[in-house]
């Protein structure tokens, strides 16, 4: 596809998902600036990728909610394009401290649009999440099932697309791209960025990585009565460089088109916990330990996509498979745990 040379704005870019798409944008041939506030990653992935990609970054340390210094960034770097990744984003975490999630990622989200608006930036691919389709009808899961979230993280991405829709509604200009992501995971291929969140991992992938490296005694299994195959939770497992992918096709759909849009990025297949676990174990060559805990709440039993209209739209599908995510993943925690040097 033709090279359309944008500078793109990245919040939350030093994070898991904003690191590895701006490995993809730089390598498509598109200029990138991250944004972040730091809370959960650190500037330290700035060189990575700088290492990974042979090209220098430009990045700003300021939170999304700060308007004025986000239409600073937007326009003292020239971008044309913005995605938003910026935002909390545990279920667990998001029950319990429900203020601080609607405060972090939907007046986040509005902060971020009225720079944009005021910058005249008015293109935009959003972080969302399948979580807005709360407990499946049926599955898989395409983007005309009702969404219904079942928690407050949920919740927010729910009513930021809501904004979103609207905004594009009351003026035209804007273009904006919604992705409901399953569940990404893994590394990149260098072993330079992954997943490494502070204290204790609330994703399944780094859970794993960190009981087989030693680092944590057992895995938590929360909930083995679910109505599945072994009575625990099924999702689909994405591998985040696919996840990156999808985002600059996302991006380069936009420029040939204006409207409100959303799209799944899925696999269509769905693992079980304890399958993961196993998996993990023969990608590690560990064993993995693991007590059975009760459900959290805001839980579904399963939930897969149908990713075929991201297929059709963005002519994207996942390409990697559930082994080179537990690969991937493994390699980036071996290698987050020596001195490498940048």
């Amino acid at each position: 596809m033709k090279n359309v040379d944008m500078t793109v704005l990245l919040t939350g870019g030093t994070g898991f998902i904003g690191s590895h798409t701006a490995v993809a944008l730089l390598q498509a041939g598109e200029r990138v600036v991250l944004l972040d506030n730091l809370i959960n990653s650190s500037a330290e992935i700035v060189s990575r990728v700088e290492v990974i990609t042979g090209q220098p970054i430009v990045f700003v340390q300021v939170d999304v909610r700060d308007t004025t210094a986000v239409k600073q960034a937007l326009v003292q770097y020239g971008c044309e394009a913005v995605i938003h990744f910026a935002g909390l984003k545990a279920v667990g975490e998001s029950v319990a401290q429900p203020f601080r999630y609607f405060d972090n990622n939907v007046v986040g989200t509005l902060s971020l649009l009225r720079a944009m608006d005021e910058a005249g930036v008015r293109r935009l691919v959003f972080s969302s999440s399948a979580t807005v389709y709360g407990d499946p009808l049926r599955l898989p899961l395409d983007e005309q099932h009702p969404t219904s979230a079942l928690n407050p993280y949920g919740r927010t991405k729910l009513r930021v697309e809501e904004i979103l829709a609207d905004v594009c509604r009351a003026d035209p200009s804007w273009q904006v791209m919604c992705l409901r992501y399953f569940n990404p995971a893994g590394a990149h291929s260098s072993g330079l960025i992954g997943e490494d969140p502070f204290g204790t991992p609330n994703n399944l992938v780094p859970y794993l990585a960190r009981v087989a490296h030693g680092d944590l005694p057992f895995l938590q299994v929360f909930g083995d009565d679910y109505p599945t195959s072994d009575g625990t939770g099924v999702r689909d497992y994405i591998h985040v460089e696919d996840v990156a992918v999808g985002h600059v096709q996302a991006l380069r759909h936009l420029n040939r088109t204006r409207a409100w849009q959303v799209l799944n990025l899925g696999t269509g297949s769905g693992y079980s916990v304890l399958e993961m676990l196993r998996l993990f174990e023969r990608a590690s060559g560990c064993s993995i330990p693991h007590r059975i805990a009760p459900r959290r709440p805001g839980d579904t039993s399963a939930c897969y996509a149908d990713p075929t209209r991201a297929e059709q739209v963005l002519n994207w599908r996942a390409t990697r498979t559930i082994d080179d995510i537990c690969a991937s993943a493994w390699r980036w925690l071996c290698n987050s745990r020596t001195s490498i040097k940048i």
